[in-house]
Parts: structure tokens; C-alpha cells; sequence
């Protein structure tokens, strides 16, 4: 029994054996193989067998450096409150101060640096209704990092496709952390949790839109394979993994959607009910192989010349009039030539017959595109999307588990979705933004003020917090306390930089904000509503 239970566990590790990565994790069924090997890494021996020759000791040591104790750049010192924010009560009990340091990067259009902020703040206890309340520029995560380190951190491992291990080895040098690589990886799932809900938006976008590019490709995961879908239009791409390449996962995910399937011609696809346009491009592929193997067969080279002929009429119309179903319909009839020319034929071949029944078999999904605006003839919009998760496959293969591919896919498929809009991938992440539209909407609203105006980025950007600021209280502002808050919701901009733009707040925008006071400032529109309600009033009475 136990030999034969021993067996049973070789065949199924031995399955994959060709495919598995030989840098994967040592896994036995005798734990004392396990314990040997963990005595076997290249950290366990420096730090603990050779650490203890006395040449060893003095190389060691020599190569550590006294720790430096790191300096803050900058204090925020967090505004007090005086009203619970939950029931309204005035009376609060203030805490004992406290602080927090915060280990980030201030990112600048030509400059990285590190950047370490320390908050000053209080607790408070809710005398009336009991809640316990942290002031609102409370901007730090649990941990001790910051979000732009985090940022920084997911750009290099997803967008630039940089292993874990280096990616720490990088950041501890150039900036003077401290950064454990077990953090990182608590960092990239911390961000794939936040960034799940991006990747639902975009699949929904997706399945309700006209057009899906679909792919799938193999992964080995720890001695297990495993597949990664990918399903995209022309602005959005999403990445999923799966155990099996059975067709359930893709009609679970494109639930509910009526448009047109570009796809290869893997089976599974068929089992879609919707419109659905084959990859001419792999049809092509797999004709000139058939000719390469079978050189001296005229019936196969007639068949592959027909076709030839007709697609290349049909790309030349693409390529002057784009892919609009008004001028594509006339191809239709050339089609129906071609098959009646086909299906007239005796062919002899084996070879040629097979590829008559292919020709047949798919001929209501490899024209599709003829009678639809906006459908490409080919799949390489989905390729493109799979050829991003290639780079990164290269890197985590066999290294990582199942729901570490996902983490990676849900980063990829924000990453991917801005390649596609045109949008730089760092600059998303670090705005903290889900939706990734939305963001592209604010990035136009900034761009066209600028276009307007004199006005620098930074400027635009505190102006605009400030009126987002003002636009939640509307009796108004201190300058003191829109300073203190700006602080808080723009820990990368100078104290000095926030006053000074502050201050001319009413200068550059005299339409919108009104002081009522001295060193008081309130938006225009809550003066009109106090005028409306005054005269109002008047007129009742």
C-alpha cells in the first residue's frame, strides 16, 4: 500500500514534468527531504554555516553599515475636531498625541525621491454616542508605507515585469529603506484587492458592449497547470486564471453577452451563443504550413490561391475604407463565388479534401465581419493583450501559487487597460483612482484649464482640492484650516508651495470664491443661494 500510494503521487507530479520550472519550491513526501534542502539555500548558508568561520566573520560584518536614523521632511500636525461627524455631539474627549511616521516617495516629472512625513494627531471618544473618531487628514494605511511607494512598487512589478526579490533589492538602495520582500508581497495583494472592483468594471463594460477579442494560454503554477483568459475590446482588458481550459469559465464570464466572438479556433469557443468571427490570420497560418509539408500538391495551392485572392480584395478595402459593413457587403458575393467554386471541385487530395471540410465546417464564422461595423477579420487585438501577460509569465512562472496569478491579472488588467487608453500606467496608480475613465475624464478637465491658462500642474492641483475642499462647507473656511486640510489630502506638495497658492486663490479664481471676511474664504454659488433665501424671506414677509 505504501509503494503503491508513493506511485500514485510520482504520476501525478511527473504529468507536467516538461513544463514545470526548475527554479519551482522543493516539495516531498518525507518532510526529513524538506528540512535538508531548507539547510541548502544561499541565505541560510551565508548567515548560518559559513557566518561561523572566523575569516567569514570579519567579511561579513565589514559589509554592514550603521543604521541612520532618517529624517523627516515633513510634520503635519492633524486639525482637531469638534463635532462628531455620527451623531452630531459636541462633546469629545480628546486623547493623549500621537504619532505616526510615514515611509513614501515623492515622485516629481524628472525626480524620485524619498520622502518621510510624520502626523501629529488625537483620538477622540464620542461622550454621546460613544465612537471612537481619528482626525479626517488621516491619510496613512495600517502599515508604515506610503501610498506612492506602493505605487512605485506595483509599477515595477507589473508594468516593467521586475521579479519581487529585485524590485525590494532596488527600492532599499536608491532611497535608503528598509523594505522586506515579504512586505511586498502583502503590498501588491493589499493593492489587487482594492484594484477587484476596477477589473468587475471592466469586464462589465465589456460583456455589455458589441465586441469581445478572446485568447487563452497555459501557466504552471508549483507543479500544476493552469490557464490564464484573456477577454478585451479596443479600450478595455481583463485577465482571468483558471484550472481547466474547459469552455465554463468563458461562458461564466461572458454571461449574458450578445455580441460578435473574435476568437481562434479552439473548440470551446463554439459553445458561445452569440455572432462569432474566426481568426483569418491563424486559417492563413495553418494553410501555408499545410503547403510547406505538401509542396507538390496543386489542389491544396489552388485552394490556398482562392482564398488568398479574396481576402486581399477584402484587406484592400479595409485599408481604404476602414471596417464599415456598407462597404464591405458587396464581398459578400465574392464569398459565395469562392464556395461555389469550392464545393464544385473533385479533389483527390486528402490533404485538400480536409481543408474543403474545414472551409465548410466554419463558413458561418469566418466572414461574420463582412456584415458588422467595427469587427476586425483577425484576433490580434487579443494576442497583443496576451503578449503583456507573456513578459510577466516569464518571471513568475512556476514560482507562485494560484491566487498569485490572480493578484498578478487583476494589476494586469488596470495596467493593460491604460496602455490601451493611452494613459500612463504610474500616473493612474498613484492618483489612488478606481475608475479608470473617471480619471481620464479629470485628467481632460486639468489639461483643458491649462490649455486656458498660465497656469502650472501643481497650481491646477491645489486649486482644485481647494475647491473641492470648500465645496463640502458651506459657511466657509479658515485660511489656517484649508491650509491644514490641503496638507493632508497633498502630503507631496511643500507647506510653503500650499500657502502661497492658497493665498491667491481668490485672484485666479474670482468667480468662484468670495471672501465674507477677512481670511475667510467661500464659493460664489453658496453667496447666490444666501441671496435667493434672503429675498425669499423679503417677499413672505
Amino acid at each position: 500500500m505504501l509503494g503503491e500510494r508513493y506511485a500514485n503521487e510520482v504520476c501525478v507530479h511527473s504529468e507536467d514534468v516538461q513544463n514545470v520550472s526548475r527554479w519551482r519550491k522543493f516539495t516531498s513526501s518525507l518532510p526529513v527531504l524538506e528540512e535538508i534542502n531548507k539547510t541548502a539555500h544561499w541565505d541560510y548558508q551565508r548567515d548560518r554555516v559559513y557566518a561561523r568561520n572566523s575569516d567569514w566573520r570579519g567579511r561579513s560584518n565589514a559589509s554592514r553599515t550603521a543604521a541612520v536614523k532618517p529624517r523627516i521632511n515633513r510634520e503635519v500636525l492633524c486639525s482637531t475636531l469638534s463635532r462628531c461627524p455620527q451623531c452630531g455631539g459636541k462633546k469629545l474627549k480628546a486623547g493623549p498625541e500621537q504619532s505616526k511616521i510615514v515611509y513614501d516617495l515623492h515622485i516629481g516629472k524628472t525626480s524620485v525621491k524619498r520622502w518621510i512625513v510624520k502626523y501629529l494627531f488625537h483620538n477622540y471618544d464620542c461622550l454621546r454616542c460613544g465612537a471612537e473618531l481619528s482626525p479626517p487628514e488621516r491619510t496613512w494605511r495600517r502599515g508604515k508605507y506610503g501610498w506612492n511607494l506602493i505605487a512605485f512598487l506595483i509599477y515595477e512589478i507589473v508594468e516593467l515585469c521586475v521579479p519581487q526579490r529585485v524590485t525590494t533589492r532596488h527600492v532599499n538602495r536608491l532611497f535608503g529603506l528598509t523594505l522586506p520582500r515579504s512586505s511586498v508581497g502583502e503590498q501588491k495583494r493589499a493593492a489587487a484587492r482594492l484594484y477587484e472592483e476596477t477589473r468587475q468594471t471592466l469586464l462589465r463594460r465589456i460583456v455589455e458592449g458589441t465586441l469581445v477579442h478572446a485568447d487563452e494560454t497555459p501557466i504552471v503554477t508549483q507543479g500544476k497547470r493552469g490557464y490564464v483568459w484573456v477577454f478585451c475590446n479596443f479600450d478595455d482588458v481583463v485577465y482571468f486564471y483558471s484550472e481547466s481550459r474547459e469552455a465554463e469559465t468563458m461562458r461564466t464570464l461572458l454571461k449574458g453577452f450578445k455580441g460578435v466572438l473574435v476568437s481562434d479556433f479552439y473548440p470551446a469557443y463554439d459553445s458561445m451563443d452569440c455572432p462569432q468571427q474566426k481568426c483569418l490570420i491563424h486559417l492563413m497560418r495553418d494553410l501555408n504550413d499545410d503547403m510547406l509539408k505538401n509542396p507538390y500538391d496543386d489542389e491544396l495551392r489552388q485552394i490556398v490561391q482562392q482564398f488568398g485572392d479574396l481576402l486581399k480584395q477584402i484587406v484592400d478595402t479595409i485599408d481604404r475604407r476602414g471596417l464599415k459593413k456598407y462597404f464591405l457587403n458587396k464581398h459578400l458575393r465574392d464569398v459565395k463565388r469562392f464556395y461555389r467554386w469550392l464545393f464544385s471541385g473533385q479533389w483527390q487530395s486528402e490533404v485538400a479534401a480536409k481543408c474543403k471540410q474545414r472551409f465548410e465546417k466554419n463558413r458561418e464564422k469566418l466572414f461574420t465581419f463582412l456584415g458588422y461595423d467595427g469587427v476586425p477579420w483577425n484576433n490580434n487585438n487579443a494576442e497583443h493583450a496576451m503578449k503583456a501577460f507573456a513578459a510577466l509569465r516569464d518571471v513568475i512562472e512556476g514560482t507562485t501559487t494560484a491566487s498569485g496569478i490572480e493578484e498578478y491579472l487583476v494589476l494586469l488588467s488596470v495596467s493593460e487597460t491604460c496602455r490601451y487608453k493611452d494613459l500612463d500606467v504610474l500616473e493612474f496608480f498613484l492618483s489612488r483612482e478606481k475608475d479608470i475613465d473617471a480619471f481620464l475624464r479629470s485628467r481632460a478637465r486639468t489639461r483643458a484649464q491649462l490649455g486656458r491658462s498660465n497656469e502650472k500642474p501643481t497650481q491646477v492641483r491645489i486649486v482644485q482640492t481647494a475647491l473641492e475642499i470648500l465645496a463640502a462647507h458651506p459657511a466657509g473656511m479658515g485660511f489656517t484650516s484649508l491650509v491644514e486640510r490641503l496638507h493632508g489630502l497633498l502630503p507631496n506638495e511643500s507647506e510653503n508651495t500650499i500657502r502661497i497658492y492658497t493665498a491667491k486663490l481668490r485672484a485666479w479664481r474670482p468667480q468662484e470664491v468670495y471672501k465674507p471676511a477677512r481670511g475667510i474664504f467661500r464659493l460664489a454659488r453658496f453667496r447666490e443661494t444666501e441671496a435667493t433665501d434672503v429675498e425669499t424671506n423679503r417677499t413672505a414677509t
